[in-house]
């Protein structure tokens, strides 16, 4: 894959608001599971799922699975520091 398509997979994610909202609920550095991201998304824990599998897959976040307990969080900070550089943008 290209530089310029994985920007635009990486951007394709980042458009949509529930994964947005995802990806914003971490940026404190806190781990979070996947009922609590769901509230912070809005959207139902079966809709939440699919999208913690994207955004996963796509190496921007990382699962910490302690039994069945289950936590989310930013892979590493460059996703925390790509979020501000867009929110940024955003808000001019």
């Amino acid at each position: 894959m290209s530089d310029t398509s994985r920007i635009a997979a990486t951007a394709s994610l980042l458009g949509d608001p529930a994964r947005a909202n995802i990806l914003t609920a971490l940026m404190d550095g806190r781990a979070l599971t996947a009922k609590e991201l769901a509230f912070a998304a809005h959207v139902s824990p079966q809709t939440t799922s699919g999208h913690l599998g994207k955004l996963t897959e796509a190496g921007l976040l990382t699962l910490q699975q302690q039994g069945r307990h289950r936590d989310y969080r930013l892979a590493s900070p460059l996703v925390g520091q790509m979020l501000e550089g867009i929110m940024a943008l955003a808000a001019v």
